[in-house]
């Protein structure tokens, strides 16, 4: 569920900064390990380095 939408813009560079209430929502913090990929469609996932790890041992997907 998606509380309060922002708007970013890709840089030059490629980077994206995420707005710190995204991050708090998320239960992300600046410096936090994270795995990202591709969801198509112009969708991006970005997910705490800890879950993805702990759904792979669980036998799970990404």
């Amino acid at each position: 569920m998606i509380r309060e939408p922002a708007e970013a813009t890709v840089g030059e560079n490629g980077t994206v900064a995420i707005p710190l209430g995204v991050l708090a929502e998320s239960g992300l913090y600046p410096g936090a390990e994270v795995v990202i990929y591709s969801d198509g469609d112009g969708r991006i996932v970005i997910r705490r380095q800890e879950d993805v790890i702990h759904d792979l041992l669980a036998g799970g997907n990404l």
